[in-house]
This record gives C-alpha cells, sequence and structure tokens, in this order.
C-alpha cells in the first residue's frame, strides 16, 4: 500500500451521561466516505496484534478517513460494561462526532469483527448515513449452532490429520471419553436442525432482519481457520432467513482460507487491508 502520511487524533465524546474515548486518524485531503471501526469483544480500540491500528493507517494512506473507540465499559471510555446488543447508542454518538471531526464528510461504511459484526447489522438500517457493511467473521454462536460445527468442523476434519492417529497410538486420545463428547454435540446439533426460521427475537434473527432491510453494499471477510465463521456459514445454509439476506448483487465475498479469527499473521492482515480497500474504492 502507498503511504501517505496520516494523523492521529485522540477525541473524547459522551454517550449518554458518558465519555466515550475515541481515535481519529485523518489524511491530508480526506475521501468523504469514512470508516467507523467496530471492535469485536471484548476488547479495545487497538485490537488483537494491532489489527485496528494497523487497519486504520492503511486505509488512511488511500485517503480514507478512520475512527475506531471504545464503547461504555471498554478501554478508556466510561460507563457499564455492555454486551454487544446494547450499543446502538455508542455507535450513533461515535457517527455524530465522526461527522463533527471530519469535514466534507458525506457516508460512513462500519467495519466490524466478530460480535462487532453482529452489532453492525442490527444497527446499520436505523441510520441513513451508514452506506457500507465490511462484516468480518460475524458471530451468530448458540449451544445447539456451536454443537453443529464442533461435530463437522472439528471432529471429522481431525480424522484426517496424522496427528490425531499419533495421539490415537500413543494413548494420548481418549476414545470413551471424546465418544461421549461427540453423542452429546450430535443430540444437540440435531435438536437444532431446521429451526433457522422459527427463532424470533433472538440476535441472529435480528441480524439477519437488519441485514434484509439495509440497502447498502456489504463486504463479507470470512476466515477459513476460525470456528465462528464456520458456524455463521453453517447458520447461512440452515435458514431460509440467512440465505434471502445475503442473495443479493449488492453482497460481496472475500475468502481467507488460510487466516485465523483475528488474522494473527503479518499477511493476512494485509489481505485484510487489501480486499477492505478494494471494497471501499469501488462505486
Amino acid at each position: 500500500m502507498t503511504t501517505t502520511p496520516a494523523q492521529d487524533r485522540a477525541l473524547v465524546f459522551r454517550c449518554g451521561d458518558n465519555e466515550l474515548i475515541g481515535i481519529l486518524t485523518l489524511p491530508p485531503a480526506p475521501s468523504a466516505r469514512g470508516v467507523l471501526v467496530l471492535v469485536g469483544g471484548p476488547q479495545y480500540r487497538i485490537g488483537s496484534h494491532r489489527q485496528f491500528l494497523h487497519l486504520a493507517h492503511d486505509l488512511a494512506a488511500l485517503g480514507f478517513p478512520v475512527m475506531r473507540f471504545d464503547y461504555r465499559g471498554m478501554g478508556d471510555s466510561e460507563g457499564e460494561v455492555r454486551s454487544f446488543e446494547s450499543i446502538d447508542d455508542d455507535v450513533a454518538a461515535a457517527i455524530d462526532c465522526f461527522f463533527g471531526e471530519v469535514k466534507g464528510l458525506q457516508e460512513v461504511a462500519l467495519w466490524a469483527l466478530c460480535d462487532g459484526a453482529s452489532a453492525a447489522m442490527m444497527y446499520a438500517p436505523k441510520d441513513p448515513r451508514v452506506t457500507g457493511l465490511a462484516l468480518v467473521n460475524p458471530w451468530v454462536r448458540s449451544p445447539e449452532g456451536l454443537a453443529r460445527a464442533i461435530v463437522k468442523h472439528y471432529y471429522f476434519e481431525r480424522l484426517l490429520e496424522p496427528s490425531f492417529w499419533q495421539n490415537l497410538a500413543s494413548g494420548g486420545f481418549h476414545p470413551v471419553t471424546s465418544a461421549r463428547s461427540l453423542v452429546r454435540n450430535i443430540t444437540q446439533g440435531i435438536g437444532a436442525t431446521g429451526a433457522g426460521d422459527e427463532i424470533t427475537g433472538s440476535f441472529q434473527d435480528r441480524m439477519a432482519q437488519g441485514l434484509q432491510r439495509f440497502k447498502g453494499r456489504v463486504l463479507f471477510l470470512l476466515s477459513g481457520k476460525d470456528l465462528t465463521a464456520r458456524e455463521f456459514e453453517d447458520a447461512i445454509r440452515s435458514s431460509g432467513r440467512w440465505r434471502r439476506a445475503v442473495k443479493q448483487a449488492r453482497v460481496e465475498w472475500r475468502p481467507l482460507p488460510e487466516a485465523d479469527h483475528t488474522f494473527s499473521r503479518k499477511s493476512w492482515r494485509e489481505d485484510v487491508g487489501r480486499h477492505t480497500a478494494e471494497w471501499l474504492n469501488a462505486k
């Protein structure tokens, strides 16, 4: 990526009775399209492996202003700790601050990881200033969904790994205990089959509804070595509502087959930045 100098500026803004802390990364000639980073909890504005800091500087080098911040009760922000289902006011306050700080800003894309991506789907259709969603390994976890994912993406794949057979030969694998765990996970997974269109009011349901209602562009970045991403893919396959939500021309997919959940290698992080920049530059 090119290296246009960008300025980091600390921000303090209010959400209700609390002060929140953010960082604005501002290029010399900022684009009218900004990026607000929503972290996946429990994290704060820098992110694992300084991921969000690097992303902000990569995107700002291409002209995009980027803001990242701590929700109430997280990092350096005031207030009580809250779940991703209760941060709408935090996101709205951050966008208000973003527009106040960057003159000429016309629209915002939410770049969001894990349960931050879940929150972004629920929030986006409520705010016309949000015109894009970059959703990274979205969180849809439920006990039944986790059970299905473990059976499908852990137990069966383990059979293909040499280390599994080495452990078995050396006595490091306990088949009775593992069999009991497998039966328990299969039972939970079978119990959830077909439930995707029947559950109402759950956060997973509200995510799918939000994505259907959102009219802007959507980018999905999914890691290949991440159980959270596999759970999301399984949720789509098992739910007509989710399939309808993602089967639209405005939805784009960028898989990262070798990456883990938080992109712990530099090459994976750079791939995320490149995919995000290409998507942001598209009309």
